[in-house]
């Protein structure tokens, strides 16, 4: 008897491992477990032969108090703008540029530009509590205003820039960098436009910060100034949920802002987090400036975009899984995994926004959407909860 039921059991055992081999065999012939991914395929996105932009205009700068200046005006020039002069008050930020732009005109002062009938748009990266006054006068000069991010630092300042926006039909754009100067990014436009995930439902968006603080200027760390970590930083992910998720409306779920390790700096926000919601999708922020000096840059931002038929994922500036370089873009749905190197991909937004001073359109962003990205994370900042660590 006792043998029986060792025969028995054996046997048992048996079929079980027999059963078991059976269910793993599909894994066998694919040559990977379950826990095995298939290595996607990687597309260098080719840039596309283009004609050289047909529209011009001619454009000046007034503040450079954040190197966004730099790519603003490049953007500029790329899509057809000729750079005529520049005025900052700071002489050390003036050599800075004008190295940079030799033969611009050094204007004596603010009104030189805004006065010269010639110039169609100014574009500024100044203080950012002092953008919205300026884009107001350069609005009532007859002007179109290009702003840094910020662009508006609370909600009186929106609702007296709508006013003279209204007034004055002039345009009032926001350069939000991180995914109008992105090529990732503007490539995950292209995407999502084209169906390649379904219907966008959510959006991730992740945007640490380095600090450095030797190098920032006193005004950085003043949210009065600076505008507070979810008014500035973001911003950038407000616009990229309403872009990715065609959102026109939307409103805001919560809102955190902490300072956990800036001590000299007790009125700082180092840390902050949001979720935002539109009749169709829902959107979650996380911002922070504490990247570790041990990134080859100054952050690891990345985008996620959920779609009904699959995802994508932005790596912006640096691929930690060891890829060079930034601008990469991962694909899935149901018919591939595909990596995308993005590096060459054009960016459309100077020229579009050249074409719209000229032609009078809202093809590089549309002004609602404009000032409604910058709502959403003024209303965050105001309403954020304070955590205390």
């Amino acid at each position: 008897m006792q043998v029986n039921r060792r025969s028995f059991l054996w046997k048992s055992m048996a079929s079980a491992a027999g059963l078991a081999s059976g269910i793993m065999l599909p894994g066998d012939i694919l040559g990977r477990d379950l826990h095995d991914t298939s290595r996607p395929d990687e597309i260098l996105v080719k840039p596309v032969r283009r004609q050289v932009s047909k529209e011009s205009i001619r454009f000046s700068v007034i503040g450079l108090n954040h190197s966004h200046i730099y790519g603003m005006v490049n953007a500029l020039i790329n899509g057809g703008g000729t750079l005529v002069a520049v005025y900052a008050k700071e002489p050390e930020l003036l050599r800075g540029f004008t190295r940079r732009f030799p033969n611009v005109k050094v204007a004596s002062g603010e009104d030189e530009i805004l006065n010269d009938d010639s110039i169609q748009l100014v574009a500024s990266a100044s203080i950012p509590v002092d953008r919205a006054p300026l884009g107001i006068r350069v609005m009532q000069s007859g002007k179109d205003f290009m702003a840094d991010k910020p662009g508006i630092v609370t909600l009186s300042q929106l609702k007296a820039v709508k006013k003279v926006r209204e007034k004055t039909g002039r345009i009032y754009s926001i350069m939000y960098s991180e995914r109008l100067g992105n090529p990732a990014s503007v490539y995950a436009g292209e995407l999502v436009k084209s169906g390649a995930i379904g219907k966008v439902v959510q959006t991730i968006g992740l945007g640490p910060h380095r600090m450095n603080p030797s190098s920032r200027p006193d005004w950085f760390f003043v949210p009065e100034k600076a505008g507070g970590i979810l008014c500035d930083i973001g911003s950038h992910q407000c616009d990229q949920f309403l872009f990715y998720t065609n959102s026109k409306e939307a409103r805001l779920n919560f809102s955190q802002i902490g300072n956990f390790s800036t001590q000299d700096y007790p009125d700082y926000q180092d840390f902050g987090d949001m979720s935002v919601r539109s009749p169709h999708a829902t959107g979650y922020i996380r911002i922070d400036w504490f990247t570790p000096d041990g990134l080859n840059t100054w952050g690891d931002g990345r985008t996620f975009i959920l779609g009904t038929e699959g995802y994508i994922e932005m790596r912006k500036y640096t691929d930690i899984a060891g890829r060079e370089g930034g601008n990469h873009l991962f694909l899935v749905n149901h018919k591939e995994t595909k990596y995308f190197n993005c590096s060459k991909v054009h960016m459309p937004y100077g020229e579009q926004l050249v074409s719209d001073v000229v032609n009078r359109t809202e093809t590089a962003m549309s002004q609602d959407h404009c000032f409604l990205a910058t709502e959403l994370a003024l209303l965050a900042q105001k309403k954020a909860i304070k955590i205390n660590p």
